[in-house]
């Protein structure tokens, strides 16, 4: 029964590394669009308002960032669980249904980190 151990252990690790992946991209800056040329007008707006660009991207950081705490906390979860719960006898349904909601959520911020 140590392969049941192992693929959860393996759940859990490309979880975290999924989400922590996912984190790692926030700090780069978005190439979205090409810079303006200065023979180009600037936006039409007040001056001092963010894009409509940067705000969707700003809330889309944050999105990304509640997600990523919300992975690791599951993570965690799931970790405790696996450590007090002897997996050679019984597999819990719980664990499986942690560990299906870590791999949904991980997928989740790699596609919202992709754009």
């Amino acid at each position: 029964m140590k392969t049941r151990r192992t693929f959860l252990s393996g759940m859990l690790f490309v979880g975290v590394a999924t989400g922590l992946a996912g984190s790692l991209t926030l700090g780069q800056s978005p190439n979205i669009t090409p810079k303006a040329q200065p023979s180009q007008e600037p936006e039409a707006g007040p001056p001092g308002l963010p894009s409509p660009e940067k705000q969707m991207l700003e809330a889309n950081s944050k999105d990304i960032h509640k997600k990523v705490e919300r992975l690791y906390q599951l993570a965690t979860e799931l970790k405790a669980e696996v450590d007090k719960t002897d997996s050679t006898k019984v597999l819990s349904l719980n664990l499986v249904k942690k560990a299906e909601e870590i791999e949904k959520l991980a997928h989740e911020i790699k596609n919202r980190s992709k754009g």
